[in-house]
């Protein structure tokens, strides 16, 4: 609509200029209004229908189009830098078993032919077969102790079925997505005949073993880089909404499944998955303070025993009996200000020091530094659909300019400098102080601006990354999980889910085979070094976080 117009060409005749500035914004707003009644208006109908028996519309999705109007929020283009492709030989990652040498048929080759050595070819292949094993235990009796003694089987091998098939099983069904009844199809066409029920039975035996493994793993990963990323993600448990929480860094992944994800639901996750607890100081009166609690509520509790660790249920007691009174939200917050003061008051567990999430506000304050996401934000922007096509350049030209200055910061990433950093901040503030006359695009670039503290902590810390892929990319690994599998039908289920996709997901990070890992632990000989300890390694090797100053002690 109107190509090519553009109103800064007009002649400004008694404020003609603005006022067709001023229409153009007006008819941005009738129409996103209209769409916006347009599909109120829609589902009424639809809901409609279906009270009466009838159907709604159906759900056609369209083709997917790049640039406005539709639906792809992805940055990849513009954030990402073009790499040279090439075809690469994998030769050198191929394990040779055995070797053939091929000789060229003798009755076509002539008489005077000499021998010139060789030309290899590297086959990939795989070979699927049973080993299926009749144990013959000896038994002895003692008719002295009245006392029958027979012969172990050994480790790994308990039940009907060796560790070799376990393992199959938990990979297939955690690191593949393979369903259970899958699994069974797949296990009998190589002679092994199981039943659903086994199968369920060895994921649940098998994967519940490594519980421990996993929180090993998130200790280690915690203690690997003073800043962690997270996200989270809607699942089903047993018919009812609750939510999967990322966190992980370079080194690791891990996943905890929870009714809610509020802030103190984070909080607990941060600090390990174990009961809150809480303590009234300085750091909660200054959280309160934040969030708005009254003097007088304040001090209230300042009456209250200070700098002492409560339990959950010994600090509502508390509150109950000698607080102040609490409206619902005031409650909330002095137990999020007690929790997140005793969390950082506590040395028996690594401490976040800054997080890297998306603009939920239950990740806010509660680290010492919150870190935005770059690919986050510039989504606000691709989720912009102007109707008229002045608008859509400039906003075009606005991305151009913010993609830029993306790139520009990874490349300060690489080489910081103090003069870099003072020119990145005041070029941040020019960037985004622009006014282009499109009002929607330019309050979205005021809220950006507002988040400069969160989405420049890269110039004091230039390791920690610019965006929250690596959370979200562990989110949509469950994803197909829970789509074949409607998510897990107990707590204990949601759990092992929890712990399966953690070790697969910390595994590939590793660089370690998961096959090979989990058959090591089922079979119990414990004779590659866990994941934790990798961690570890990597992490002393890498020498992350090295801007963070220690804590006092």
């Amino acid at each position: 609509m109107l190509a090519g117009f553009d109103p800064s060409t007009i002649k400004d005749l008694e404020g003609a200029q603005e006022a067709i500035v001023r229409l153009l914004n007006l008819f941005e707003t009738v129409k996103a209004e209209n769409d916006q009644l347009r599909t109120e208006n829609q589902h009424l109908r639809d809901e409609n229908n279906r009270l009466k028996g009838e159907q709604g519309q159906p759900k056609i999705k369209a083709n997917k189009k790049s640039g406005s109007g539709s639906n792809n929020y992805s940055s990849e283009k513009e954030r990402r830098k073009a790499k040279a492709r090439g075809k690469q030989s994998k030769n050198d990652k191929v394990k040779i078993e055995r070797q053939q040498v091929l000789d060229v048929e003798a009755d076509i080759l002539p008489e005077d032919a000499e021998f010139k050595g060789y030309e290899d070819v590297i086959v990939q292949e795989i070979k699927i077969e049973t080993d299926n094993v009749l144990f013959r235990k000896k038994k002895y009796h003692s008719p002295s102790r009245g006392k029958t003694y027979t012969a172990k089987l050994p480790l790994g091998y308990e039940g009907q079925f060796g560790p070799m098939v376990k393992s199959w099983v938990i990979v297939l069904y955690f690191a593949l997505n393979v369903t259970e009844p899958k699994i069974v199809a797949f296990l009998e066409t190589v002679g092994i005949f199981i039943s659903s029920g086994k199968v369920s039975d060895i994921i649940h035996t098998e994967t519940g073993r490594m519980h421990p493994e996993k929180q090993d793993i998130y200790e280690a990963g915690l203690r690997s880089t003073p800043w962690q990323q997270t996200d989270d993600t809607k699942i089903r448990v047993n018919g009812q909404n609750c939510y999967t929480h990322i966190v992980c860094n370079p080194f690791y992944t891990v996943y905890f499944t929870k009714p809610r994800k509020d802030r103190l639901t984070v909080l607990q996750i941060l600090w390990g998955d174990r009961p809150l607890t809480f303590c009234l100081n300085e750091l909660a009166f200054a959280y309160w303070e934040q969030c708005g609690l009254s003097q007088s509520k304040r001090a209230a509790l300042a009456r209250l025993p200070q700098e002492q660790r409560l339990t959950q249920s010994e600090f509502e007691s508390l509150l109950k009996e000698h607080g102040p009174q609490l409206g619902p939200q005031q409650y909330k917050w002095v137990l999020e200000g007690a929790a997140i003061a005793a969390y950082h008051t506590q040395d028996e567990f690594p401490i976040v020091l800054l997080l890297l999430c998306d603009d939920a506000k239950q990740f806010k304050r509660i680290t010492e530094t919150l870190a935005l996401c770059w690919v986050h934000e510039g989504r606000h922007y691709k989720k912009l659909n102007p109707a008229i096509e002045y608008h859509a350049q400039l906003l075009d030209q606005f991305l151009t300019k913010f993609w830029a200055f993306y790139h520009e910061l990874a490349a300060y990433q690489l080489d910081p400098t103090p003069a870099e950093r003072v020119r990145l901040s005041d070029e941040f503030d020019q960037l985004f102080a622009t006014s282009t006359g499109y009002q929607y695009l330019d309050e979205r670039i005021v809220k950006t601006k507002a988040k400069k503290e969160e989405l420049l902590p890269v110039l004091d810390h230039p390791e920690i990354p610019l965006h929250n892929n690596q959370a979200e990319l562990g989110a949509r690994q469950q994803k197909p999980k829970q789509n074949i599998s409607f998510g897990p039908r107990t707590e204990a289920g949601a759990k092992i889910w929890d712990t399966g996709l953690t070790l697969v997901a910390t595994a590939y990070k590793l660089g370690v085979n998961i096959f090979d890992y989990i058959c090591d632990r089922v079979s119990r000989t414990n004779q590659m070094p866990s994941l934790a300890c990798l961690i570890e390694h990597k992490a002393a090797e890498g020498q992350p976080g090295q801007t963070f100053r220690p804590r006092p002690p």
